[in-house]
């Protein structure tokens, strides 16, 4: 199996990413700078958090246009998996690749912690070695952070088990409280309608290592590895 991580203009979590994906996951992973169109050496493809653009317009909104991103989405179309983490999640939303939007934090200022979040399903190709349930404690570190959708978009999202991961309490409740950003139904992490593309705002490459406060995040990327060594 393969990895690519995207680097667009901005880009401030990319080494993270490869950083995992090359020492804890033991696998090849590249750099795809975002002017490539050719996917095609790929399994899947990650879109690292930081800020693509300088988050001019809204964060996201400029990276859409990136020659790399048409070749995401036939990339996606046929079936193989996209990981996009904060910015990489406003971008997939941007780029219609998963429904709604991340706006302004409810409190409109930068927000950077750790948080806990619940893991609402295993049944995706992002979360099979975790447990439903679970309660992992990764970071967050984003201005734009707040999930927004309609009532239809929601509907359809907890319909159909896609609402990955919900922001809690360490004992996995979910509350106001433990909603750092206004999110709507305090949610951190959707997946698409095939389950292949997955967005969320926190940074499990930031939570692979207990030296950096948490090794929660591991498991994500684990889940990815498996899926692919089970479809090879």
């Amino acid at each position: 199996m393969k990895f690519g991580v995207i680097v667009f203009p901005g880009s401030n979590c990319d080494h993270d990413a490869y950083h995992v994906i090359s020492k804890h996951v033991g696998q090849p992973v590249d750099f795809i700078w975002h002017r490539d169109t050719d996917l095609s050496a790929y399994d899947a493809v990650i879109i690292p958090g930081g800020f693509s653009y300088g988050d001019y317009l809204r964060a996201g909104a400029l990276a859409t246009f990136s020659p790399v991103m048409s070749a995401v989405k036939k990339f996606a179309a046929t079936g193989r998996f996209v990981l996009g983490i904060c910015n990489g999640f406003q971008i997939l939303c941007e780029a219609g690749l998963l429904p709604g939007a991340l706006i302004r934090n409810r409190d409109l200022h930068f927000i950077c912690e750790h948080i806990f979040v619940r893991v609402e399903t295993f049944d995706t190709p992002f979360t099979n070695e975790l447990r439903q349930g679970a309660v992992l404690r990764i970071p967050i570190a984003h201005a734009e952070g707040n999930y927004v959708c309609d009532d239809a978009t929601h509907e359809e999202l907890s319909r159909d088990d896609r609402i990955v991961f919900r922001y809690c309490e360490s004992d996995g409740s979910p509350s106001e409280a433990s909603n750092p950003n206004g999110s709507r139904d305090n949610i951190a992490g959707i997946c698409s309608p095939e389950r292949n593309v997955m967005g969320l705002m926190p940074h499990p490459e930031r939570a692979c290592e207990d030296l950096l406060g948490s090794s929660d995040g591991r498991d994500i990327f684990r889940s990815l590895a498996a899926t692919l060594a089970a479809v090879a």
